[in-house]
């Protein structure tokens, strides 16, 4: 008995932490999964503290595939930009017109880069509530992305209304390149995937080359992780400071009521649920579920992709998915709620 309860735990877990994580729910996560309760999950991957406590991969997918981390790239996009503010290449206040010189519409020119990270730049995108324009698209048919996200109409004032686009963060892609002389490619590898030893990815190129930092970038679970511990250790990794502790503390500082509950669109029926909120390409939610009541901050993508902390309980986790366009890509909100943070709680006393 003593060996078959060892093999389970070996098969659950990379690391055995019987006394801190309750087996019983994750093999019955494990089995939802595969009966399709969950269904198009493809990956789970949680620490606690340095420990692995559950690495899964599902629907073919394994530990070494790049998964496409759709719009949770957003999130990689604003830590360099912290980056590049940290190098007092740009600032937050900056206004958009200094970098793009061929930009002539004076309005237009006055947006700050503060306005792109908080998705609060006027610009008529919308790609959130199904109201549209769906910009991202449309930018997809042309062969110049940055020209196409410069040309679109101004409806607004800038830093009134959130609304939710990849227009923003594919100009905050472009304005890094610019101010450092490099591509954004290269100053992605150079100053944030080299220094947390992330090898394997890739990303998508418009037929001019310029790099999709809004999505459609490739990685491993794994690596996606990484990001979410440099967060967590407020830029801090192996003995560097990747990005600064300031950085950190003032893209999460979510503060922008979105109307839109995570949680709420995972159809959990029990759990109590509020507007998430954004800060710098980062959402949080508060979660409430039975007697659970946290924080979870998290970047989101399209058809499941999170990569989250959850500070009250020193936990990281990464999901990827291929529930693409509809409610089942919030179900690893339901996955966190009723398995994974039982499990961590309930192994406390064990």
């Amino acid at each position: 008995m003593k060996n078959l309860l060892l093999s389970l735990c070996m098969m659950v877990f990379t690391n055995c932490q019987a006394q801190q994580v309750d087996n019983l729910l994750i093999k019955e996560l494990k089995d939802k999964i595969a009966d399709k309760t969950y269904p198009k999950i493809d990956a789970i991957v949680v620490k606690q503290g340095d420990e692995i406590i559950v690495e899964e991969y599902f629907n073919g997918f394994r530990k070494d595939t790049p998964h496409d981390t759709r719009s949770s790239f957003k999130s990689i996009t604003s830590i360099l930009a912290g980056i590049a503010i940290d190098k007092k290449l740009m600032s937050v206040d900056d206004k958009i017109g200094r970098f793009f010189p061929e930009l002539k519409n004076e309005a237009k020119r006055n947006i700050s880069i503060q306005n792109l990270l908080e998705m609060r730049s006027g610009l008529n995108c919308e790609e959130f509530y199904d109201i549209g324009p769906e910009c991202e698209d449309k930018m997809s048919e042309t062969d110049d992305w940055i020209a196409y996200c410069l040309g679109v109409d101004l409806i607004r004032t800038p830093g009134v209304n959130w609304s939710y686009n990849s227009n923003e963060p594919m100009l905050v892609g472009e304005i890094i390149a610019r101010a450092s002389g490099m591509t954004v490619v290269e100053f992605a590898r150079q100053n944030l995937f080299e220094p947390l030893g992330i090898k394997d990815y890739k990303w998508t190129l418009s037929p001019k080359g310029q790099a999709q930092t809004a999505g459609s970038f490739y990685m491993k679970p794994a690596d996606m992780l990484k990001i979410i511990e440099l967060v967590k250790k407020k830029g801090h990794w192996q003995g560097k400071q990747v990005v600064s502790a300031d950085w950190i503390e003032k893209s999460t500082n979510c503060h922008i009521p979105i109307d839109f509950s995570f949680v709420r669109y995972s159809k959990m029926p029990e759990a109590k649920y509020e507007s998430a909120r954004y800060g710098f390409f980062w959402y949080k939610e508060k979660l409430t579920y039975k007697d659970i009541k946290t924080e979870v901050l998290f970047a989101s993508g399209n058809g499941g992709q999170y990569i989250m902390y959850l500070p009250d309980y020193n936990l990281t986790a990464v999901f990827t998915g291929s529930n693409y366009g509809n409610w089942r890509g919030k179900l690893p909100f339901e996955i966190l709620l009723k398995y994974i943070i039982p499990a961590v709680e309930k192994g406390k006393d064990k």
